[in-house]
């Protein structure tokens, strides 16, 4: 979750309210500098390097990061005769991305006639994500969207008691599962190999991304499909589950000291497709 997407404050199904005595407006924007060096890679060469990125979070999208147009390399934009309206912003322009020998259409926009309540974003350029090659904080690529700092993630041990059955079968049983916390979701609960039953489980083909964990392979339990994941190699930051499994409460029973586990409604991920070139060994 961030601050705009899936059960975020300023998202349309928001996990919480705000404590105010008048409703507040069906959709509310935010803007606010990132305070981070971005950089935008396209047809071998840097296309914008920029101190000075705002973010834009929006309900329902992942944030979006505007570049100054200074901070542009020269003569990568190629404006277009297309244009579009944006419901809160206005008028879009939307350009062709050239660098070099490559170049992408549709691939930047820029709003031309702000409120002025949103001056914050004037003469500022956004990139499809989808369509540039990578981007960056300082020298490390970043995946999925621009960061989010209203996304959370902790991973704690516990002692508590975890057992997952397939009706009479148990599946797994611990004492020391891993809970992981992630901002407006249930905590999800991960469990060792060595705990669990070694042919419960059968790998199935498919894999799917999540930009702060990485790529999760699934397996079907019995006759229930796609019940438990995996993240074989997890990214660093959440290390400690790389290769632990989680199990899906609405697919198999899950028990935590002996309270039978639910879905929590709104807990169905927003789907998110893997970046450009990004390979599973990334």
């Amino acid at each position: 979750m961030g601050l705009a997407w899936q059960q975020g404050p300023l998202a349309t199904k928001a996990v919480g309210q705000f404590l105010v005595a008048q409703p507040l407006p069906e959709r509310l924007l935010f803007a606010e500098s990132l305070r981070r060096r971005m950089r935008v890679r396209f047809g071998d060469q840097w296309v914008a390097d920029s101190e000075d990125v705002v973010l834009l979070h929006e309900p329902g999208r992942y944030p979006v990061a505007f570049f100054p147009v200074a901070d542009l390399a020269e003569g990568v934009l190629a404006a277009e005769t297309r244009t579009t309206d944006h419901r809160d912003l206005g008028a879009t322009a939307w350009f062709t991305v050239r660098a070099g020998q490559a170049q992408a259409k549709h691939a930047a926009w820029q709003f031309t006639d702000l409120p002025e309540h949103a001056a914050i974003l004037r003469d500022r350029v956004a990139f499809a994500w989808r369509a540039m090659d990578a981007f960056y904080e300082e020298d490390e690529r970043i995946v999925g969207h621009a960061a989010d700092q209203y996304h959370r993630i902790d991973i704690r041990r516990t002692s508590r008691h975890l057992v997952v059955r397939d009706g009479a079968q148990v599946i797994a049983e611990t004492h020391h599962p891993l809970a992981l916390y992630e901002s407006g979701f249930a905590p999800r609960w991960y469990v060792p190999r060595e705990d669990i039953k070694p042919d419960a489980l059968t790998s199935v083909e498919g894999q799917t991304f999540c930009p702060y964990k990485g790529f999760a392979g699934y397996y079907d339990i019995g006759e229930h499909k796609r019940a438990a994941w995996s993240y074989p190699q997890a990214w660093p930051e959440v290390a400690p589950v790389s290769d632990w499994v989680s199990f899906e409460p609405d697919l198999v029973d899950v028990y935590l000291d002996d309270r039978k586990l639910a879905l929590e409604p709104g807990q169905t991920v927003v789907p998110h497709g893997i970046d450009r070139d990004l390979a599973p060994t990334h």
